[in-house]
């Protein structure tokens, strides 16, 4: 007999499935010309992680991130995936394939890759000293992107889905809405935060459909672009979540 916990990340799961599905299918023009999708490519990494979601509904805290970063999830297909935190701490270590139209200058090494990504060091660092274990943390808390693609320009520029013409952002926006839509009905958080203000404002726009009664907040982005993210992030960040009362 399949448990409640079992019912929900079997939801989420077919939840991640589907949505990669759906993206698979959208198409996007010049500046971009590489588009990765780690839930394709990196399955078996994010249905690792996506199966540690333990939090009782009405109860738990879930982190919205807004795409892979290039040395993050795209190498791990885990949100905010820095390749020690997802491998050493986290504990997920499994093959990961290869996108099929790569960049020369952006390679998927997997949990092999040298690099290091500032913003997933950064948060999940946080999370990781607060709660010294992963399982005490995924009991209450769970991590995820809005959108699942990594786009990229000719010159191998991060180009970040606020920045897609209209007529490419909003079909993606429909199918990244849905998909958040039934995160939030599986998982029936207390809370849900932002990491960042794009993050805060999908989550705003979701919350509206009424599909769960959590409470909205944010905290600052932990990607080292931010002068502000710079100078103690995580201090920054903690004293949000305090100041939500999540903490």
């Amino acid at each position: 007999m399949t448990t409640h916990a079992s019912t929900i990340t079997e939801g989420l799961v077919k939840a991640a499935s589907r949505l990669s599905s759906k993206v698979d299918k959208l198409r996007f023009a010049e500046p971009v010309t590489h588009v990765y999708n780690p839930l394709r490519y990196a399955w078996r990494a994010h249905e690792a992680y996506v199966m540690r979601a333990k939090i009782k509904p009405g109860k738990g805290v879930v982190f919205l991130g807004m795409n892979p970063g290039p040395w993050g999830m795209a190498q791990t297909g885990v949100p905010f995936g820095e390749i020690a935190a997802a491998r050493d701490w986290i504990g997920i270590n499994v093959p990961v394939k290869r996108p099929k139209n790569e960049h020369p200058k952006r390679p998927v090494q997997g949990f092999d890759c040298q690099r290091s990504e500032v913003s997933g060091r950064r948060l999940w660092g946080l999370f990781q000293e607060k709660y010294k274990t992963p399982g005490r943390f995924f009991a209450k808390h769970f991590v995820t992107n809005y959108c699942p693609l990594v786009f990229m320009e000719q010159s191998a520029r991060n180009r970040t889905p606020d920045k897609l013409p209209a007529q490419e952002r909003e079909p993606l926006d429909a199918v990244c809405d849905e998909h958040l839509k039934t995160v939030l009905t599986l998982l029936q958080p207390a809370h849900v935060v932002g990491v960042g203000a794009y993050a805060e404002k999908c989550l705003k726009r979701v919350m509206e459909s009424g599909c769960c009664d959590a409470k909205v907040s944010r905290i600052l982005h932990p990607s080292p672009a931010s002068p502000a993210a710079n100078k103690d992030w995580a201090g920054k960040a903690t004293e949000q979540l305090l100041a939500a009362k999540i903490w």
